[in-house]
């Protein structure tokens, strides 16, 4: 589903990615972790069609990037630090607007199931200027996930989120792993993406310096897998 050989980017004379491998089945919930500043999201803006690649391959869902970027966003859904949302319109008039985007039939009921999905049913005709950081990321969820796409990328989407937020957040992303789709999220909450993913990346001096899933070290073991990973890497 994704495919990533040799990446290299750079911005100006600093190398961010340094010949980057990386590889999603169809179906896996990838966990990308790493210390700040290791390339996570700019690697996320990469697959998501936002950024360039300075060198190397890359495909998601069978196309390249960056000269098939139209038919790769068809097939992604995105939650990234900004909302994406038009301020000025109201929640249901953002998701109208993506799901007309996306030819979507029947938009008006999806629009609804979308709404109770992310908590956002009472206030589905407020203008999204009203809204809190944490019910825009709600929203963003939303207009994630209104078309149903093959691959979803989320860039910390648990932050500004409350308790009820990111418990919303675990239901959705349970929801879309259940039904199959690719998953890749960044996080820094260990514990939370433990208990989600089913493998483990860690990105560290831009290169994949590990990757686990969970039988590989048990649960509980992320964290000392990760610290481990991060120390070896001092060392070099």
């Amino acid at each position: 589903m994704i495919k990533v050989r040799k990446l290299v980017k750079r911005f100006g004379l600093k190398t961010v990615l340094k010949g980057m491998e990386f590889t999603v089945e169809t179906g896996e919930f990838v966990a990308l972790i790493g210390p700040n500043g290791a390339g996570k999201t700019t690697f996320l803006r990469i697959l998501a069609s936002l950024a360039r690649p300075s060198m190397g391959v890359v495909s998601v869902a069978g196309y390249q990037l960056p000269k098939q970027s139209a038919e790769v966003r068809q097939r992604l859904g995105v939650v990234s630090h900004q909302p994406l949302l038009y301020v000025d319109l109201t929640a249901t008039e953002n998701l109208k607007f993506y799901g007309k985007m996306y030819n979507l039939p029947d938009l008006d009921n999806r629009i609804n199931e979308v709404l109770e999905m992310v908590g956002l049913t009472t206030r589905r005709d407020d203008l999204v200027r009203t809204f809190s950081r944490g019910m825009q990321q709600r929203l963003a969820i939303g207009r994630a996930v209104i078309h149903d796409p093959d691959v979803m990328l989320f860039d910390e989407p648990y932050t500004g989120l409350d308790q009820d937020a990111s418990a919303m957040l675990d239901d959705v992303l349970r929801t879309v792993a259940a039904r199959g789709r690719t998953v890749v999220m960044t996080s820094h909450d260990l514990a939370r993406t433990e208990d989600l993913a089913t493998r483990f990346d860690v990105l560290s001096r831009g290169v994949i310096a590990a990757s686990a899933i969970k039988e590989d070290f048990g649960a509980g073991n992320l964290l000392s897998f990760y610290k481990s990973v991060i120390a070896e890497g001092a060392k070099q």
